[in-house]
């Protein structure tokens, strides 16, 4: 074998080793991200389903529910409070979301239209919102003035369009053939026709991306509600979760009744019952993601290249 040969062979060698190596470090980082990601959900999960006493008691790492039990959700489901603000957020989500997808795909079907008159100030003012706006204060005026404030379209109306959103999706648009959109007018087809019938269908992948954001912005929104809504009738879960978990007392806030063993073991059971409603406004959203995963990327790479 000659020395060419053998240097050859030998970086060859040291290159196939040097990759394996970068492989196995690549799927080491994986791992522990992966339980860096997870074990906090599984922690609460554990803890959800863990007797209060045992919990308390508890210090450390948890990997298993200590005394399984099923107490915390019982008396989360006790509350009232929590099934309205279950069945108001669900109201929120769905509402809200098919409102926003239905008014973004229709603006930014507008403004993908190259003979649009005006298109570059109305997107220069589409762009400003997202790195400016009116404050706090200017916003709650302007909500209570147009008669909103405690309702149920303070929730929705506001924000009811995310600029980001439409400029992801005015891309995504303006990337469907032309030929398509020429010869669905040349059949007499009129703007909604094309926008439901041809250029949403083909960005099937962008628009699931959008359900997904507004879906989920919709479910972890409570600022909103805290400042516009009086009515706890009216209230998200997720703002119900956030009085539950500053809470101080627990007894108010689950409807003990007095005199009860767990009126009176309520400090006991604090921790369980936060743990335990934290699964429950989470869980839902959780359930969402398998379903739209597989359109996440891919609609996301599709409405943020730049044509």
């Amino acid at each position: 074998m000659s020395i060419n040969e053998s240097s050859k062979k030998a970086k060859l060698t040291r290159k196939i080793t040097g990759g394996k190596v970068f492989d196995l470090f690549n799927v080491i980082l994986m791992i522990l991200l992966m339980i860096i990601c997870i074990y906090p959900m599984l922690y609460v999960l554990f803890a959800s389903l863990s007797d209060p006493h045992l919990l308390m008691q508890h210090k450390g790492l948890l990997y298993k529910p200590l005394g399984f039990t099923l107490q915390g959700y019982s008396l989360v489901f006790q509350n009232p409070s929590i099934m309205k603000g279950f069945l108001n957020t669900v109201f929120y989500v769905v509402v809200g979301t098919i409102i926003s997808v239905l008014l973004t795909a229709m603006s930014a079907y507008v403004l993908a239209q190259d003979d649009l008159l005006l298109k570059k100030p109305l997107m220069l003012m589409v762009t400003i919102t997202m790195f400016f706006s009116g404050g706090l204060i200017p916003f709650f005026l302007q909500v209570q003035r147009l008669g909103l404030r405690n309702t149920r379209w303070a929730l929705i109306f506001p924000t009811v369009i995310s600029a980001w959103s439409l400029i992801v999706l005015r891309t995504a648009f303006k990337k469907v053939p032309k030929s398509l959109i020429e010869s669905a007018k040349i059949d007499g087809a009129n703007d909604f026709t094309i926008l439901f019938r041809i250029v949403i269908p083909v960005c099937k992948a962008t628009m699931a991306v959008m359900v997904l954001l507004y879906a989920v912005g919709q479910w972890n929104s409570w600022f909103n509600a805290l400042i516009f809504l009086d009515d706890r009738s009216k209230y998200p879960l997720q703002l119900i979760l956030r009085e539950i978990l500053i809470s101080n007392d627990m007894r108010e806030m689950m409807n003990l009744p007095k005199g009860s063993a767990q009126f009176i073991q309520a400090d006991a059971y604090k921790a369980l019952i936060k743990y335990s409603t934290i699964v429950i406004s989470t869980l839902p959203i959780l359930c969402i993601y398998p379903f739209v995963q597989k359109y996440f990327v891919k609609g996301n790479m599709m409405g943020s290249l730049k044509e």
